[in-house]
């Protein structure tokens, strides 16, 4: 099954030709069974979060693509490109589907994905496949002639949606209240605030216009630091798992990391208590990473003597405890590529990602720590359908001149705040500066990126 795609494991699975156990038999099902449907998220890690109200929806796919075998849509797809040229450039996240990324002139995580935007500025299109924030940053750091298409409008991200622009503004405006706006005798202000990119355009103007920055899982410590160089405290949202982790591994005490909850007055937190604060955590998460567990940890353990646990910063701080190390997605690349044959690990992070460090690294035995197979719920709604429709749109016809769908657009009156916000974290390099992950080529398999 290591030789598998995630979706080929799920089919596998769900027709009882391969043991094992998904989350959800709907995994199955073609994505675009659900986007008639009754909103939400789909079949995933994220199908039991409520997700908001007018959250964009995918209409019909054309029959031809939801018909077409997967050969077929490869060869579309793959004769499309060729068509296009220098004229589109296809990113492809992580934690895609192998049958999508296979076809992305950039493999990457949302950091490197936003420095590659800039890579090809002669590109009339760039199609990201990946999720709604991720198209978002890509459209504020592209070219004002570069149209952004994401191939399925429902590819959102839960953990982005649990913080709102009204709900982070109300926030702010009781934490303004309480604590002032003048800075102390070193020209800090009261308090910075610090978004994760998994968030939307709204909330990384709202961090540009507010003196606040943007972080990735690959920079968040020296963000942080970029903050309490200008402020008393942080305001972290929306993953507070990345904040929690991240302030911990820099000193900084648990009971000065209050958590926001803002369905609650002062997020239910007491004034002396946000007084003393030094990261003030927002009350959101990652459902992929929220799955990994202590117990998981030591199964492997157990039947795995020796193992190497490595898991991403988004997992709950137990998670992160219980590892021999935690790292963003480079970090975990890096760190498998790096190993000596015969290693063995057990990595807490997505499920596509996992299964194909594994495919590419047959020296190393290489598992995921969740044995239930769960991929990301909205990476999973792109779908070679998807690529194909849009591609070929940009194509044309005679009959049918071409067409950009599904195109991504910042308002203006945000555009301005969430660039400034992206250019102080594009700024904030690591201590290993990361570099935009190169060209996929013939002879440059997807392992071989270089990135944040």
């Amino acid at each position: 099954m290591i030789n598998a795609s995630v979706d080929q494991t799920i089919r596998l699975i769900s027709t009882g030709k391969s043991s094992g156990s998904t989350c959800s038999p709907d995994l199955a099902t073609a994505p675009w069974e659900f986007d008639a449907g009754v909103p939400g998220y789909g079949p995933g890690s994220s199908m039991g979060d409520v997700i908001p109200t007018g959250s964009p929806r995918q209409g019909e796919l054309p029959e031809l693509y939801r018909t077409a075998a997967p050969a077929e849509l490869d060869e579309r797809i793959r004769v499309a490109k060729a068509t296009l040229g220098e004229r589109v450039v296809v990113l492809g996240h992580f934690y895609q589907r192998d049958e999508v990324v296979r076809h992305a002139d950039f493999v990457g995580d949302s950091f490197q994905l936003a420095q590659a935007t800039r890579s090809r500025p002669n590109a009339e299109a760039i199609v990201f496949c990946g999720v709604h924030f991720m198209a978002e940053t890509a459209d504020l750091l592209s070219g004002p002639d570069q149209a952004v298409i994401l191939p399925n409008l429902a590819a959102g991200c839960s953990m982005a949606d649990m913080a709102d622009i009204d709900s982070v503004t109300e926030c702010w405006e009781q934490l303004t209240e309480l604590y002032g706006t003048e800075p102390d005798a070193d020209g800090r202000v009261p308090v910075i605030p610090v978004t994760y990119m998994n968030s939307s355009a709204a909330l990384k103007g709202f961090c540009g216009e507010n003196g606040g920055i943007v972080c990735t899982s690959s920079n968040a410590e020296t963000v942080l630091e970029w903050a309490f160089e200008r402020g008393q405290r942080v305001l972290f949202f929306p993953d507070q798992h990345l904040g929690r982790n991240t302030a911990k591994a820099m000193g900084i005490p648990l009971e000065r990391m209050p958590m926001w909850n803002p369905t609650r007055p002062l997020g239910g937190n007491t004034a002396p208590e946000l007084d003393s604060a030094q990261v003030i955590l927002w009350h959101g998460f990652c459902s992929v990473h929220k799955r990994f567990t202590v117990d998981q940890i030591a199964a492997a353990r157990q039947t795995h003597p020796g193992v190497r646990v490595i898991v991403h910063p988004e997992c709950p701080m137990p998670v992160v405890d219980a590892a021999d190390e935690y790292g963003s997605t480079d970090y975990i690349r890096r760190a498998i590529a790096a190993a000596p044959a015969g290693s063995t690990f057990a990595i807490g992070t997505e499920i596509n990602l996992v299964q194909r460090l594994a495919a590419e690294h047959p020296e190393h035995t290489i598992f995921c720590l969740d044995p239930v197979v769960c991929p990301c719920s909205t990476m999973y709604r792109i779908h070679a359908g998807y690529l194909a429709w849009v591609l070929d749109a940009l194509v044309g016809t005679a009959e049918r001149p071409a067409a950009v769908l599904n195109r991504i657009t910042v308002a203006d009156d945000v555009a301005d705040h969430a660039r400034l916000a992206l250019e102080r974290m594009l700024a904030a390099l690591p201590t290993a500066p990361a570099t935009v992950p190169a060209p996929v080529t013939a002879s440059a398999p997807v392992s071989a990126l270089a990135g944040a």
